[in-house]
Parts: C-alpha cells; structure tokens; sequence
C-alpha cells in the first residue's frame, strides 16, 4: 500500500498476546485442516477499504475481499475479471467482463458493486484519503472538487457481470492500480444497514475473497481469517485458518516462533541480527520507504532548504542500520526505493539511476550540516529550533527515535528534539491533523511504478503531510500523467526529473528501504509477496 502509510514497529507484548498464540497453535497439528499463525505489527484501523490507510489493515482485506485483479507473486492475475484486459478508444476505455461471485452473505458480486463501490470511495463525504489515485478517470477531479456529484465518474454497469471504466486520457499503469483495495467493490446493502460502523468491527463486514474475518471487535489484538466457502476460487484455497496476532515487541516475537506458537514472526534490532544464522531466517526486501516528514505549517523555518538538508546530513543512514535496525535494510538515496521500476529504454532501476546525481544530499557529512544549518538559521532569523518528532510507540520506532533525537542534537547547535510516542491510530490521527512537528513517515507501493511514490508529495496531494510545495515538482507529476502518459521514454525521464527535485530539495528526507527481517515456517509452500508487499494465500499449501 501501499497503499498505504507504513506502519513501523510498535511497543512491547504482553501475555494476552501470549494467550491468542497459544489457541492458534492448537489447530497447527491438523495437516488436512491446517492454520497458519502469523502476526503484524499493531492492529487493524479499519476493514473498510475506502477508509482503510494502513498496510495491516490493507492485508487483511486483501485477505478477505476480491477486486478485478489478484498479484500472485510479480504476476498480475484476474481476481473478479476473467481476464486481464486491454483498452480500446485509444487507451481510454476498459470493460471488464466479471466471473460469476459471491459475497459471503449469498449476495452475487455484481458489476454494480464496483460502480458503487467506486463511486462511494471517490465521493467527498466519505472522507477517503485515496482518492488521488482516481485521476484521470473521467470526472474524478471535478467531482473531489465538489464540482460535479460522484454519480458522474466514468464507470457503468453495463450489465450484471460487466464493468465498464472510461479514462479522461491513457493512464499506462491503471492495470496494476486495480489490484490495491482502493479499487475492490463494495456491498451497497451491507453499508446502508451498518452505516458508520460498517467496516469497525467483523460482525458488520461482507466478505468476497479467500476468507472471513472473525473475533475482531474494531480494537482487538488478535483476530482469524476463516476459509470463505462462498469465494469464487475457493478450491484453490488450501489453508483453513489464518491467526494474526499484533506483537509490537521483537524479542516477544522470536521467542514466541522459537516455542512453535507462531508461524511467521517479524523481527529487528538484535533479534534480527541473531536470526540472520537460522534456516528459517528471510529478509523480505520490500518497496517501501521510511522517512522524515518536517512540518513547515507548524514551524516555518523547516520551509528554508538548507535546514532541511542539515538534518539530512547530520544522519548518518549505514550505522543507524547496522546498530539499531539491524535487519539489513537499505540507506536510502531518494523516495522512490530499489526494485520498484525499470527504464523502459535501458532497463536500469529508477533508483539507481536518479541516484546517480542525487545521492550526495543523503550523505553524512557533520560539517556541511553544521554550515547548512547555521547558514539557515540566519535566513529565518532564529537561533534555535525546538520540535517534536512523532513516532509509534513500539521498540524499534523509540530506538530510531534515540538514535534520531542524539545525531540531531549533536550535530546541529540549537536544535532541541522531543519525542512523541503513540500508538498506531493515534499516529494516523496526528499526522492528518498536522499535529507534528516531525514525523517517522513509511510509504509503500501501491502498485509498481514510481508514481505511486512522486506523487504523494504533490502540494495538495493529503499524504504531503508536511506541506512541502514545489510548483516545478506538481507540473512534472502532472506531466507525467497526462502531456507523456502514452510516451514511455519521456515520461520516464520528467519522472527522473522530479525525482532529482525532491532529493536536491530535501521536500522529504529518505532514511531507509525496508528489509522486513522474518523467521518463516518452512512447512509452507505456495505463498507469495508482490510487488505491493503483501502476502497472498490463494494456492499455498501447509505440509
């Protein structure tokens, strides 16, 4: 989700946590019936996939609900659509022919659940903070600015099991989008009956992919995905159970996989450096980013370049990961990470080439950010700068705190660092308010192409939490989608140009790409991880 902001690790366990692993191993003993244990790391937010903005409540409703498209690995395979289809009229027309489906009420998954569902997500009263990712579907931007009713997005029914969707121009990489839950349908009956709890807690969910949610009150730590026998390819789904558990501690979650009550525990710190030895250790390197958000509503010097660039080079990225992440991750050298996108010309990365002339703004270098600092300290007319860096309240996000707070406050005189941590909801809350000076930000990818990262940094885009503006920067992004869309090799290049911007510019300030350290099951076979960082059951099997 990227989606979806990145939810870092968050704080200790306790032995309610303890207990829900303990019931799952139970079901672990029955091959023909087997459960799969897994944990996350903080607890859903929110089931309805219009509103939902994290990456562990993203996976549970891929787990739970079907769109037009499934990745399976790297591939993108129909979900609902029977296939995986090509535009006609130029690039700007897409019609869906939709598999015969359930939702797991007995309702059929129509084509109008997609209009509807679409419709409800872009509307300006459901408050969806996706709804970016609408434009260029004809009237989208009209209608998120309250010009036109949602009624009149271009999409239609054209029959029961036919979805039609008409673009404002090509968009080359709408394909991928529709995997992302943003995209799913929704069940009109269900939403009306349940109105604002819909999506708060299981009992008022409707299902329509590989399983049900169950014993999730809205707030609970642990909860199950039972197998929905009603999902269109539930002959491919082997596993019978999924059990989740939120473990916001390391250490409790290696103990926890060490003692067979966890299937797939998710570690950092000295945890993951100790595992790295074990057979069951896998690093799963994601596209995600994790980065500084600096608020330049609530404290305007963090507006001036070169204090953004001094906090940039007083950290020092390769002995934060070596000392306290310590799961192999990567220091970053720009937003958009490694692996995410090719040249279509060359085939090089989209990384690695951008980083070849922006790399140096990541680097550490203690006296040029003492001169940066000090030099933007005179062109504000301040003498020190006092703020409040927000992070979630789990052991890895305090340590990065730490670590943070010391190289700041040494390295830059008159900078003063206080820390805020929150858990995870609370986290959500303040950084859409704005209530933050810095923030411990993580993106993910919603879909692979660098746009799903660029172009949450655009000035009015809701992600751009900080208030980073940049009218060159919102021009490229706009070209990109629009003037190039049908243009690959120079799209490509306005990308690498906006890219070079936001790095000189500092708009945000990269840390690191994630290598999410795991100690996996080996009895598993058929699971598989896309390109958007989310496991998928369908097909995988336990021994």
């Amino acid at each position: 989700m990227s989606l979806k902001k990145w939810v870092v690790l968050s704080a200790a366990g306790s032995a309610l946590l303890l207990a829900g692993c303990q019931n799952a191993k139970a079901d672990n003993t029955n091959a023909a019936g087997a459960t799969w244990s897994r944990m996350e790391k903080d607890n859903i937010t929110s089931m309805d996939p219009s509103k939902a903005v994290d990456g562990i409540s993203a996976q549970a409703i891929t787990d739970t609900m079907e769109g037009l498209y499934r990745y399976g690995g790297t591939d993108l395979q129909p979900g609902l659509a029977k296939s995986i289809v090509k535009p006609t009229h130029q690039g700007t027309v897409y019609t869906f022919k939709l598999r015969s489906a359930k939702w797991s009420n007995g309702d059929p998954v129509t084509a109008q659940d997609f209009v509807y569902g679409w419709r409800r997500t872009i509307d300006p009263k459901t408050k969806s903070q996706y709804t970016y990712l609408y434009t260029g579907i004809k009237n989208a931007d009209a209608i998120m600015a309250g010009k036109k009713k949602p009624a009149t997005l271009g999409v239609k029914a054209l029959d029961q099991h036919t979805f039609q969707v008409t673009l404002d121009h090509p968009i080359p990489y709408f394909n991928t989008m529709l995997a992302s839950f943003f995209f799913y349908p929704e069940n009109a009956k269900v939403i009306a009956k349940y109105g604002k709890q819909y999506g708060t807690k299981a009992s008022t969910l409707v299902s329509n992919g590989p399983y049900i949610l169950k014993n999730w009150n809205g707030s609970s730590t642990s909860w199950q995905e039972v197998k929905n026998p009603t999902y269109w390819n539930a002959k491919k789904v082997h596993i019978k159970q999924i059990n989740v558990t939120a473990i916001k501690d390391a250490s409790t979650a290696m103990n926890l996989f060490q003692s067979g009550k966890l299937d797939d525990a998710i570690i950092s710190g000295d945890q993951a450096a100790q595992a790295k030895a074990m057979p069951d250790y896998k690093g799963l390197k994601q596209t995600a980013t994790t980065y500084l958000q600096l608020n330049e509503k609530t404290e305007p010097a963090f507006k001036n370049t070169k204090i953004r660039q001094a906090i940039s080079h007083a950290l020092d990225r390769d002995e934060f990961i070596k000392k306290v992440l310590q799961n192999g991750s990567v220091a970053a050298t720009g937003f958009t990470p490694i692996g995410l996108a090719k040249d279509p010309t060359t085939g090089k990365d989209f990384n690695q080439e951008a980083a070849a002339t922006t790399k140096q703004y990541s680097t550490h270098d203690t006296a040029l950010a003492k001169k940066l600092w000090t030099d933007g300290l005179a062109e504000t007319g301040k003498k020190s700068i006092t703020t409040t860096l927000l992070v979630g309240d789990g052991t890895s996000d305090k340590k990065t705190a730490e670590y943070i707070q010391n190289a700041l406050e040494t390295a830059l005189p008159g900078m003063h660092v206080n820390v805020s941590a929150v858990p995870a909801k609370t986290k959500q809350d303040r950084e859409f308010s704005g209530d933050f000076g810095m923030d411990l930000s993580g993106w993910i990818a919603d879909f692979p192409d660098p746009i799903t990262f660029l172009d949450c940094m655009t000035s009015d885009n809701t992600y751009n939490q900080g208030k980073w503006s940049n009218a060159q920067y919102d021009k490229l992004i706009k070209e990109s989608k629009t003037t190039y869309a049908t243009q690959p090799a120079k799209r490509w290049q306005v990308l690498l140009q906006a890219q070079k911007l936001l790095t000189q510019d500092q708009g945000m300030i990269p840390l690191y790409q994630t290598v999410e350290a795991h100690l996996v099951n080996k009895k598993i076979s058929g699971m598989t991880y896309g390109p958007t960082n989310y496991y998928n059951f369908v097909g995988a099997k336990i021994k």
